[in-house]
């Protein structure tokens, strides 16, 4: 009897009228019964539960099997090898001919072909959610809107069938989501709790908000620091959509956001003013219009940010489409309270559907609109850049060729058309080699993709910004550039970027294999070697050496491997040292002799040995996801490095004397015990390295482990005039600094300096702590140069203390050193130029 009830149980829950699903989502429609319903599907009607990852896909993959209107593409997989996937959906034709449809639909993307006739052109629409994985209100969403695409008789959804390709990508970010997803359903209550304390609101560290990595993949489109935006970027490029839904969610106490955002402040500066002038506005109404239907309530143009191009609903406005970012307040859960009473999952998840169907809707009436406006974007570009000054860029870095391949990866992905450079030239005192630098010409369909990669900006319509105000990729990169009046230096295209030939010694009887440190990758060489066993010294002053190549200069912090100090033989050291050449892109040279041509001998008291790091990294509750993600995959992927990270929970068990590298990110360290606290004073005075970033080292002055000292604001006494309350957001939010680019002065003699070949180094700050320089004057590495701004907005006040100000500066505490960076090193992935530094910190902390 009981295992009949139970089946009973299970058929009911299975089977349970559609009604009042349909009823609450879809009042009145009528469905194929051919479209498999979600509920019948999962168990359970959308909103009762989070919907799992590898449902959410089994559920599309039946979509597809059941209709000859639906496509599943697999496009790549996340780190954690959960798919990434477009269902399209589209009137069977559309389907069967979608090469031919998109190949096209290219044609609008390319001013030198002739335009195609648009009247009868499918509208590319792409719906995306879920790019921060506990907003997963719009991955619920996005089942909905697929059974509602294929299912609806009705002649709304008939008409999107017919004039448009839809494409749904269910969650950019499957890994956040799981974790999230994971989190809401077991800690859901039966009834479930509102309390926004109760833990199901409340996430652990790191939340489901960011991917594998802990990265917010929001912010990616434009470094593609990650695989996942690194796909969608590619895919992109390949269909180039009209419109582009990009779903989020903010605060409960929040009803709903749709574009337009806050005029002029919040906008793109190199995006055409027809877009926010007259397409957000003609889109906004129809978003309007299906809240209205419901009661739901919205709001527009303030607050959200259209202006950084790694936004995934902005980039689509840089490439010809429209961009749409939509913000649901969120249940962060089943059930929470808000100021308007509770707010259901189900709630989030309507309003979330019903702007899905209405940016298909206003793609499909627009659709001959946003087709044109796909054209003109691109030719208006080309018109744009041949009245432009600037008619070209050169670009490379002749000591770096690892970083010249990051770079050019970098324009190629984002489809900026690239030449190789065909002479030697030197500009402003910067040479750039024939083969070690490339053309970049600005008369081309990307002409404003080349501004966001190469332009400085410093004036803005606003000074409140929700993030950053810089991203001048080729700052990041710290890649020698320079603006040009022509190209005519341009030689044959770049379609791929070519291998290096690299050289290696022939077998011969040497004193000494020697490496320069120059190079990105020079690092991933040290760590490979060190892990088989090689021994590896380095030079605190430089020196030149008659090499199996000739004569070569190898500045401080080169890699010197002697051969008399090896536990491996001869044949086993080279093996070891080709294969990491081969991993890591690195020339090896190699030297009979230890007396040098000039400047130090190998044998000298400024060579020593390079130990080995031990790095542990604290992490969890109260440190920064973001810093620590950045450099766990700092590690992982560019120095294929392991790193221990542990909780700050954990902390009581550590024994620090097994590690000689610590590494503290931004956060609040004050649940350390005092006994803990001690043994990380012994542990550092005994010579134990701490690498401390931004509130980090604010954490450890308070401790008085280090002994540095604040700049100090200098404040009115008191305010003399009166200003209105409304005005109090953005005066001090001027005072903020989001995010933006300095012109810093490094010591390439200092071991953070190892490696840099110029004195003058950009840097990404974005908070405001301002340290005083080292009282010791060998040790602030880093400091900002007189006129520090390179891009971005500041105020005259900020400006003032950062002239003033360390951007990294060294303690030293007894044996040991901490190592400051007030500026993030490893910014969002994307700071390649300042990465050597991160890890200078780690290879050469204790010589500092």
């Amino acid at each position: 009897m009981k295992h009949f009830l139970l089946l009973i149980g299970l058929i009911s829950l299975i089977y349970s009228p559609a009604s009042a699903q349909d009823e609450y989502y879809f009042p009145g429609e009528i469905f194929s019964a051919d479209i498999p319903k979600p509920q019948d599907f999962l168990g359970y009607e959308i909103g009762e539960w989070h919907t799992r990852y590898d449902r959410l896909i089994a559920y599309f993959e039946a979509l597809a099997a059941a209709s000859d209107k639906a496509e599943l593409q697999v496009i790549n997989q996340t780190n954690q090898l959960r798919p990434l996937v477009v269902l399209i959906i589209g009137k069977s034709d559309h389907i069967n001919n979608l090469e031919s449809i998109r190949q096209k639909h290219l044609q609008l993307v390319d001013p030198n072909q002739p335009k195609p006739d648009v009247s009868n052109m499918p509208s590319i629409i792409n719906l995306a959610y879920s790019v921060h994985g506990n907003e997963p209100s719009g991955g619920e969403a996005s089942i909905l809107t697929a059974y509602w695409l294929l299912a609806s008789q009705s002649e709304k959804a008939k008409e999107i069938r017919e004039n448009a390709i839809v494409m749904i990508d269910p969650a950019i970010n499957p890994d956040g989501r799981d974790r999230h997803t994971n989190w809401a359903n077991m800690h859901k209550g039966f009834p479930p709790v509102a309390d926004p304390l109760d833990r199901e609101h409340n996430e652990i560290w790191p939340s489901g908000r960011v991917n594998h990595y802990w990265f917010d993949l929001n912010r990616d489109w434009l470094p593609l620091a990650q695989v996942e935006t690194q796909s969608k970027i590619k895919w992109y490029h390949q269909w180039y959509p009209n419109v582009v839904g990009d779903f989020h969610e903010m605060g409960t106490n929040s009803t709903y956001f749709f574009e337009p955002t806050k005029p002029f402040g919040s906008e793109n500066p190199v995006v055409p003013r027809k877009n926010y002038d007259q397409i957000n506005n003609k889109f906004a109404g129809y978003f309007a219009k299906a809240l209205d239907e419901i009661g739901s309530l919205y709001w527009t143009k303030e607050t959200f940010d259209n202006s950084y191009p790694g936004y995934g609903s902005t980039y689509p406005d840089i490439q010809g489409g429209l961009g749409l970012v939509f913000e649901q307040g969120s249940s962060r859960g089943h059930l929470q309270q808000s100021q308007r009473g509770d707010i259901t999952f189900a709630f989030t998840i309507r309003n979330q559907l019903k702007i899905s169907i209405a940016t298909m809707e206003a793609g499909v009436k627009e659709r001959v609109f946003m087709h044109d406006y796909l054209r003109e974007f691109f030719q208006s570009a080309i018109d744009e850049a041949k009245k432009d000054r600037v008619q070209s860029y050169i670009f490379g870095d002749v000591y770096d060729a690892s970083k010249n391949k990051l770079f050019l990866k970098l324009l190629l992905d984002h489809g900026i058309q690239v030449y190789e450079n065909e002479k030697d030239i030197s500009l402003f005192g910067v040479k750039y080699e024939k083969g070690k630098s490339w053309i970049v010409p600005t008369v081309q369909p990307q002409y404003r993709m080349v501004r966001t990669m190469f332009e400085k900006v410093t004036e803005f319509a606003d000074s409140v910004f929700y993030d950053a105000s810089a991203w001048t990729m080729a700052l990041a990169y710290d890649m020698p550039f320079a603006s040009q009046a022509n190209a005519s230096m341009k030689g044959n295209r770049i379609e791929k970027i070519k291998d290096s030939e690299l050289r290696f010694p022939t077998e011969s009887p040497y004193v000494a294999y020697l490496v320069n440190w120059s190079d990105y990758f020079a690092p991933k060489f040290l760590h490979q070697i060190q892990q088989s066993g090689v021994h590896v010294e380095t030079n605190m002053l430089p020196f030149s050496a008659l090499t199996d190549d000739g004569e070569m200069e190898f500045p401080a912090g080169s890699l010197i491997i002697p051969t008399g100090f090896q536990s491996l033989s001869s044949g086993e050291l080279r093996q070891v040292l080709q294969n990491a050449a081969q991993v890591s892109g690195q020339n090896v040279y190699a030297t009979a002799t230890g007396l040098s041509k000039s400047g130090i001998d190998l044998g000298s008291n400024n060579v020593s040995v390079i130990q080995v790091p031990k790095v542990l990294m604290l992490i969890g509750q109260g440190t920064s996801q973001y810093e620590a993600g950045e450099i766990w995959h700092l590690l992982d992927s560019k120095v294929n490095m392991p790193i221990s990270k542990v909780d700050l929970s954990s902390f009581g068990r550590v024994n620090l004397f097994d590690y000689n590298t610590l590494i503290l990110t931004s956060g609040n360290y004050f649940s350390l015990s005092a006994g803990q606290i001690n043994h990380l004073k012994d542990w550092l005075s005994r010579g134990g390295t701490i690498i401390s970033l931004r509130s980090a080292s604010q954490w450890l002055i308070s401790q008085s482990i280090v002994q540095e000292s604040y700049l100090e604001v200098e404040r009115k006494e008191r305010q003399t005039e009166f200003l209105p309350f409304t005005s109090r957001r953005d005066i001090q939010g001027a005072q903020a600094i989001g995010g933006s680019i300095y012109l810093a002065e490094l010591d390439t003699t200092h071991p953070l300096g190892f490696g840099y070949r110029r004195s003058e180094l950009p840097v990404y700050r974005n908070s405001s702590i301002f340290l005083k320089p080292s009282a010791d004057p060998y040790q602030t590495p880093v400091r900002y140069s007189a006129d520090p701004l390179m891009s971005g907005y500041v105020s005259s006040t900020n400006l003032e203390m950062i002239k003033q100000s360390a951007s990294t500066l060294v303690s030293s505490v007894g044996r040991g050193k901490v190592i400051h960076f007030v500026d993030n090193p490893n910014f969002r992935g994307t700071w390649f130029g300042t990465n050597k530094l991160f890890l200078n910190a780690i290879f050469f902390g204790n010589k500092m």
